[in-house]
């Protein structure tokens, strides 16, 4: 798109002749430095006692619309010119993508496209189907590095999905959710590159320390596999934690853990059984069978539309510790089972507190 051709105020040959000359260097310095740019709300003061000149009405509308075609348009309150403003913005991206003028990081986190383009995918889901409703997101911090733990469950990791919606939807200081997941996610085609786009990365150490250090939120569920294949009879009972090594990554980075847990999950796939051999013959940790997958073919793939409570629990802080704590396997122990019962507890009390499934 060119280029739109700013009109200053003033300038309008219509009106030039009917507008006085000012006759001291003082106003005319302060046309010039008022030109192409808006004061809004901007009153008279001890300096100017004589009111401004308004410009035309058609001035006016020109250099709107001259604003208005920035390469980042800004949403207007409604009517034509927001959508104007929205094809412009969703023109300029496009534009980027075709030309690689963006940037992802080492990790392949590519920030634009989970803002513009993953998230209103996922927001539906988040705010229409699961209406999830979220507490305690002031337990993130503002800065800095935190560890998200969180509870698995829902046969597909759809949790995952709606806890990173969550943070970025809700925190006050607009923060992203770096999810850690399993191996099985990145030998997937296609979910590979969008889990890599949307921030996801590896389930290791290594990983994880690297971005706690950089300041960023970090979330992982210690359950694994063992937490979202659970059969329906075992719901919210949390399974084991592995061997605390998410503990040992957030001493090592002085990041506090803030335990997260999540109700409405278990439900959306009711896992009645566990089809071992299809699971062996296909590489997968289990194939669920629930009351609507496998008979009902892909329609039976539709979660069903429960509804979901997200609470982050307070922070424990880790920067008080030595260095040499992250080694000490009594301390991980010791932390790895406060974390836990604090999400167990949590569940337990959302889940006397909710008066329906779906409701």
């Amino acid at each position: 798109m060119a280029d739109a051709k700013v009109i200053p105020f003033g300038d309008d040959p219509r009106t030039r002749r009917a507008r006085p000359k000012p006759k001291d260097g003082g106003a005319g310095a302060a046309g010039k430095e008022a030109k192409g740019k808006r004061l809004p709300g901007r009153k008279s003061g001890p300096l100017a006692p004589v009111p401004e000149q308004h410009p035309a009405p058609d001035d006016a509308v020109v250099a709107e619309a001259a604003l208005g075609a920035s390469e980042e348009p800004q949403a207007g309150p409604g009517g034509g010119g927001g959508w104007d403003r929205r094809i412009a913005g969703g023109l300029a991206f496009l534009r980027r993508r075709l030309t690689g003028d963006y940037e992802v990081d080492e990790f392949g986190y590519d920030e634009e496209l989970t803002d513009k383009v993953l998230m209103s995918m996922i927001r539906p889901l988040y705010e229409k189907y699961f209406r999830v409703e979220v507490k305690g997101i002031e337990n993130i911090p503002s800065e800095g590095g935190a560890l998200i733990v969180a509870n698995h469950s829902g046969t597909l990791p759809l949790d995952g999905l709606m806890l990173q919606a969550a943070v970025h939807d809700t925190h006050p200081a607009g923060r992203h959710l770096r999810l850690l997941a399993a191996d099985l996610v990145f030998m997937l085609p296609v979910v590979n590159e969008l889990a890599r786009k949307a921030g996801h990365t590896l389930a290791c150490a290594e990983d994880a320390e690297e971005l706690l250090r950089r300041g960023e939120v970090v979330g992982v569920m210690p359950e694994g596999f063992k937490g979202i294949g659970k059969p329906f009879s075992e719901r919210y009972k949390l399974q084991r934690f592995g061997r605390g090594g998410f503990v040992s990554t957030a001493l090592r980075a002085g990041a506090p853990i803030v335990p997260c847990s999540i109700v409405g999950a278990e439900e959306i796939y009711p896992m009645i059984g566990n089809a071992r051999t299809v699971a062996r013959v296909l590489g997968l940790p289990y194939f669920p069978l629930t009351p609507t997958f496998p008979w009902l073919g892909p329609l039976g793939a539709v979660p069903l539309p429960t509804k979901w409570t997200i609470q982050f629990g307070a922070p424990i802080p880790t920067d008080g510790y030595p260095a040499e704590a992250a080694e000490d396997p009594m301390l991980m122990f010791n932390l790895t089972d406060q974390v836990r019962e604090q999400i167990q507890h949590t569940l337990y009390k959302l889940l006397v507190q909710r008066r329906s499934v779906f409701f």
